[in-house]
């Protein structure tokens, strides 16, 4: 009866948004309990800055989400490379960001940011999303005129791509002389060879093969052969590239390996430099 009333009394924008309101409380309050329960000392993310005892599980592997902004251990390997910490020449948030003009595709909330105040001009890009700046299929970007852009950030997105060559060549195409392609994918441990089938279509047979259902393809150590046969000088940061007390503090590499053909036990960034 009094549920009955309020509907007749409230409106129905007033009531949805205090539904969110109420949501966002809630979930508020559920992280605060989660956060209180992990205090400690000994895990920093160095995306957000947050320290304590340990991190949460995903579904592959345990201890390696941020708890407090989510960040996995691909966008942690980036922002230490990003801060220059890595053996790698050149790779810097200076050498790839500052003053340049950046394009990013399904912009992760967790350096979306961090980018956009690093970059000249900085324009996200998703197929789908709303949030974005620009919708663009990147495997076919009319709209997306030759050496656009100084640097093009594209993590965990091609997997998704049925022509990833064709994305190869679109991001080098809109890539300026010199500029450099930021990428990350869902590699196996060990095959040479990238899995992929396009006869495959249904939902569970595609997680059974790929490891996710909207995954065309699980890349293999071939990934990097796909890159400099596309025209890129390509570097490849793994945790080997940062120093060892970095591993365990910033939790840049998983606590406890997955024994699962279809984990990413090892990730790797890649800095594909047009040449």
């Amino acid at each position: 009866m009094i549920a009955e009333l309020m509907k007749s009394l409230i409106p129905l924008f007033v009531r949805r948004s205090l539904g969110g309101w109420w949501h966002e409380r809630q979930s508020q309050a559920a992280k605060e309990k989660l956060l209180r329960g992990l205090s400690g000392i000994g895990t920093l993310c160095n995306v957000c800055g947050w320290e304590g005892a340990q991190f949460t599980d995903d579904c592959w592997h345990a201890g390696t989400i941020c708890p407090n902004c989510g960040s996995q251990v691909r966008h942690r390997l980036l922002v230490a490379a990003l801060d220059g910490k890595s053996s790698l020449s050149g790779i810097s948030e200076a050498d790839l960001l500052r003053g340049k003009k950046v394009l990013h595709f399904a912009p992760e909330r967790q350096l979306r940011e961090r980018i956009r105040r690093a970059a000249k001009e900085y324009v996200t890009a998703d197929f789908d999303r709303g949030d974005c700046d620009l919708r663009l299929d990147i495997s076919d970007m009319p709209a997306v005129s030759d050496s656009a852009f100084d640097a093009i950030i594209v993590c965990d997105v091609l997997e998704h791509v049925s022509n990833d060559h064709a994305a190869f060549r679109e991001i080098f195409r809109a890539l300026s002389p010199s500029g450099t392609a930021i990428l990350s994918v869902p590699q196996r441990d060990s095959p040479a060879v990238t899995d992929e089938d396009p006869f495959v279509t249904s939902e569970s047979e595609r997680e059974k093969r790929f490891g996710q259902k909207d995954h065309v393809r699980m890349y293999g150590d071939d990934f990097l052969g796909q890159l400099a046969a596309a025209g890129f000088d390509v570097q490849v940061l793994t945790v080997g590239c940062l120093p060892n007390a970095m591993k365990t503090r910033h939790v840049l590499h998983p606590p406890i390996l997955n024994p699962s053909p279809l984990a990413t036990n090892q990730r790797r960034i890649y800095f594909a430099r047009k040449s």
